[in-house]
């Protein structure tokens, strides 16, 4: 599905990306693990095309994909949930959702607002709240609800649990693997 192939990204004169290679098949959970400040986020940028590799390939479904704008790699059918909760505070949780709906592969079973809320149902019953007024728990559950509103087959997620709560955490994975085990 997805692959990268000996990739190298740079900011300016400083490389950050040395040769990065990794396969992540249909149906896959793959996790980049490392300490802060070892690229995990550059290789998300670099597959989302928001960086641009100074070298190396990157496919998904076959086509090259390295070296496109990044909403050309969204349009290709990869969703990313980037860090840092990025919401938009003075929308509707329901706003939130609408603003990234998208099914441009035409599948058959799209994701719709109520399938994110049954997916997340703390937010179902916030779906009238402005996203700003949130807990980071739900600003995370809305990040990711708003990525699948665009219908990926491939979605990454940058940092999913990061700074919060253990119990928040544990729901957010445990969501993450009925996802999984959806399709």
């Amino acid at each position: 599905m997805l692959t990268v192939e000996a990739v190298e990204t740079a900011y300016g004169l400083s490389q950050v990306l040395f040769g990065v290679s990794l396969r992540v098949d249909a149906g896959a959970v793959v996790t980049l693990l490392g300490r802060n400040g070892m690229g995990k986020t550059t290789t998300v940028r670099t597959i989302m095309g928001i960086v641009p590799p100074r070298a190396g390939r990157i496919h998904f479904d076959g086509r090259p994909i390295h070296g496109l704008p990044s909403y050309r790699v969204a349009q290709a059918g990869i969703g990313l949930v980037p860090e840092g909760r990025q919401v938009f505070p003075n929308l509707t949780v329901r706003e939130n959702l609408v603003a990234t709906a998208a099914n441009r592969a035409g599948g058959a079973d799209p994701w719709t607002i109520e399938k994110v809320l049954e997916l997340f149902p703390p937010l179902a019953a916030r779906q009238g709240l402005l996203a700003g007024a949130l807990s980071g728990g739900e600003q995370q559950m809305l990040a990711i609800g708003r990525a699948l509103m665009t219908n990926p087959r491939l979605l990454i997620l940058d940092e999913a649990t990061e700074g919060l709560a253990p119990l928040v955490r544990t729901e957010i994975w445990r969501c993450l693997e009925r996802l999984k085990a959806g399709g």
